[in-house]
């Protein structure tokens, strides 16, 4: 069956296609997408108990298999499955929780409302849209075999907590190892439906410094921990500048922040303690352990934990790169699926991180992103807003991707 898109171009879907699709409507990812607004779910806070019961709902009345596991009390990961043959899937991952809201809307964040053809509510690009969109893709695609298609492997959406600070839902959920071999992954978070194939990482480093206090009138007699601070601090800049000279064509560099300084007892007082808080962007074959341990020992080199200063060194956080080969079967069929489906792409890398890097490590499944709702200028903001032909075009592309896939 041919149909014109947009710009013009002539796009041939398959009756199988063309009947799966047929099930997708902008209304109904919206609707969802409206609900999982509603059910704020917070982080910090541990709230995302309430909108994974509409995300349960919602599955379960589909018909998915589906399973809750609390990662800490009142907060479940969710995995529902729309069964299919035993050949590999197709995961979709997404998470529930979501920024605060913070000052400066014009309305309740928390109540969905419409306007120029767009969803506006927190969550709504990042990423409660992403997962309505996958919700109705995998319904559709249950309607498969009333028109002579069948996938042979499974569609698993799972849906994480915790991914806004310290991840600590997607760690649980590959401790447990899927009990099923998947092709690919498709994480759902907002990228303008650009393919991104590749993600680098992200990690916190806190830097404890200890000195000794002494009076500001014989600075000698002390051990400032804040001059230490500042000595780390050079070494981190130097390093970063190094990093940027080995610039990798799709995802840049790693790259060094130091966001958080505290320290000092008083103005009259040699600084007997300081605190550094550090972001340290994560290339896929970096960790954040094995950048602590080179830190330590150029802080070691440069002799600044000498003479009476201690300096402690601690990961936080950390949040692995990944990097799926351009040629993948999964990155191609996904670029198809979404010029098919009526919408825009291209193929490319992303500055931010996501929970895709430990699925891409820790199961060895290739993943991607891809997903409604732009990040930069529509998510982690005030009003925050996703167009709703956008939802639509993603549930279409998550569902042609699953069809062609598993073909």
């Amino acid at each position: 069956m041919t149909r014109r898109a947009p710009g013009g171009r002539d796009v041939s879907l398959s009756e199988a296609e063309s009947g799966v699709l047929s099930h997708i409507n902008a209304d109904t990812v919206a609707m969802l997408t409206a609900s999982l607004v509603e059910a704020s779910s917070e982080n910090p806070g541990g709230t995302e108990a309430a909108a994974v019961e509409v995300l349960e709902k919602a599955c379960r009345s589909a018909g998915f298999s589906v399973a809750t596991r609390e990662v800490e009390p009142g907060r479940p990961n969710l995995v529902a499955t729309m069964a299919a043959g035993d050949g590999p899937g197709l995961m979709l991952l997404g998470h529930s929780d979501v920024v605060p809201a913070g000052p400066g809307w014009s309305a309740d964040p928390y109540r969905a409302r419409y306007a120029d053809g767009r969803l506006y509510g927190r969550g709504a690009t990042d990423m409660k849209g992403g997962l309505a969109a996958a919700v109705v893709a995998m319904q559709a695609l249950s309607h498969a075999g009333a028109y002579g298609a069948e996938l042979t492997g499974p569609v698993r959406l799972v849906c994480t907590v915790d991914e806004e600070e310290h991840g600590i839902g997607v760690r649980d959920f590959v401790a447990q190892q899927p009990d099923h071999e998947f092709a690919g992954c498709i994480v759902a978070e907002p990228t303008d439906l650009e393919v991104v194939r590749g993600c680098r990482g992200a990690s916190y480093l806190e830097i404890d410094i200890t000195g000794r206090a002494a009076h500001s009138g014989r600075p000698a007699d002390g051990r400032s921990a804040i001059n230490a601070a500042a000595s780390i601090i050079d070494l981190i800049r130097f390093d970063h500048d190094q990093l940027a000279m080995t610039s990798d064509d799709l995802l840049g560099s790693g790259t060094w922040n130091v966001g958080t300084i505290a320290g000092g007892q008083g103005i009259s007082v040699v600084a007997p303690m300081c605190s550094l808080g550090i972001d340290r962007r994560l290339m896929p074959h970096e960790d954040a352990q094995s950048i602590a341990a080179q830190l330590r020992r150029a802080i070691s080199a440069a002799h600044i934990d000498t003479d009476g200063v201690s300096v402690d060194v601690r990961v936080t956080m950390e949040m692995p790169g990944f990097a799926t080969d351009e040629s993948h079967a999964l990155v191609g069929t996904t670029v198809g699926a979404i010029t098919d489906a009526g919408g825009t792409t291209s193929v490319g890398g992303w500055s931010a991180a996501c929970d895709g890097g430990f699925v891409s490590r820790d199961l060895g499944i290739p993943a991607i992103v891809c997903g409604p709702g732009e990040i930069h200028s529509e998510a982690h903001q005030p009003d925050e807003s996703v167009a709703i032909a956008d939802l639509e075009t993603a549930a279409r592309a998550y569902a042609l991707t699953a069809l062609r896939l598993l073909s």
